[in-house]
């Protein structure tokens, strides 16, 4: 495995800046998110590291060692796109078995016997090896995907939103397979998304990106708890962040504009009435979406909460967030 490292990295398209001045350390053995809506640049920086792209400006580093002069085999990342990319007329160990099959890599066939079985065995597809891909489910497929990466024992892996054209069960159930495998390699993982759960459940780091800038980089309870701006509180945490007047309730600082808060930190002991609009009960929580001097809000309720549609009930921040007028972080 091995560091990644980006150095004032910029592309642009036509008159499309795709990313400006990224700088960026993935470290050996992390699992780092990208994170942002379309068009961030995320896509953009996985394919500037996989050598898919040439940046205009700036430094590309792995393993300490600048890959920009280097074509996509010599870099020894593996890539993970969106869809399955598997070989219809082979079987589960012939789509494993082709990327060591390369003849940049000339794998010994006693090695890749070796290997097909240990990463068949970590992604439990074993059982799998001697099916048609066109036999396999979605989820099996996405495995396969995952695991002609994986065999490769890349200097990296490269994973663009890998999960998002599965169904939402299947998603959950490989967040957490992905995360068991790369913990259990150690492995040097970047992967990109605009899935807030994902990036909370499995990052080491998260980087969000805004119009190909990087605008934060930290731990995921880093960037929940103390983003640098409203746009960086909105792309972690759901229910996503209430974003208000800052003048609703006293005592915010000078210069907000917009104060935040997190459904979670909102106090119903005293404040203002709210008006209940309508009730969620999910089971082990109950989110309420109320009406404060006619702005909308979600908050948290006990799961066995009286409250209907009509109630009003006392809101006051708690832990709250402070923007000001550009969206900028007050502290």
């Amino acid at each position: 495995m091995a560091e990644i490292e980006l150095t004032g990295v910029s592309k642009a398209f036509g008159d499309t800046q795709a990313l400006e001045g990224v700088s960026l350390t993935v470290p050996d053995g992390a699992f780092v998110v990208l994170l942002g809506p379309t068009g961030a640049g995320k896509t953009t920086t996985l394919r500037l590291i996989a050598g898919l792209e040439r940046p205009d400006r700036g430094e590309i580093r792995i393993a300490g060692r600048s890959v920009i002069g280097d074509t996509p085999a010599q870099r020894n990342v593996a890539m993970v796109f969106q869809q399955y990319s598997l070989y219809p007329h082979m079987t589960v160990r012939e789509n494993l078995a082709f990327p060591l099959r390369s003849p940049i890599l000339r794998t010994p066939e006693a090695r890749i016997d070796r290997k097909i079985v240990e990463v068949a065995e970590v992604l439990r597809i074993s059982h799998k090896l001697d099916n048609k891909a066109t036999a396999l489910s979605g989820g099996e497929m996405q495995r396969v995907s995952i695991g002609r990466a994986l065999v490769r024992d890349p200097a990296a892996h490269l994973m663009d939103e890998p999960l998002s054209s599965l169904d939402a069960k299947l998603r959950a159930e490989l967040r957490i397979e992905l995360k068991r495998i790369q913990a259990s390699l150690g492995a040097t993982l970047l992967y990109v998304t605009h899935d807030q759960v994902e990036a909370m459940t499995m990052a080491t780091h998260v980087g969000v990106l805004d119009h190909g800038r990087l605008v934060q980089f930290g731990s995921p309870r880093e960037i929940y708890e103390d983003p640098v701006s409203l746009y960086v509180a909105g792309r972690l945490g759901l229910p996503r962040i209430n974003a208000l007047p800052a003048g609703l309730w006293a005592g915010a600082p000078a210069g907000a504009a917009v104060i935040g808060l997190r459904p979670e930190h909102i106090a119903h002991d005293h404040g203002p009435q709210a008006q209940v609009i309508r009730v969620e009960r999910l089971g082990d929580q109950t989110r309420l979406h109320l009406a404060l001097e006619g702005h909308a809000l979600v908050t948290l309720a006990d799961p066995h909460t009286a409250l209907e549609p009509g109630d009003v009930l006392p809101v006051a921040p708690r832990n709250p967030l402070y923007f000001d007028a550009a969206g900028a972080r007050i502290a």
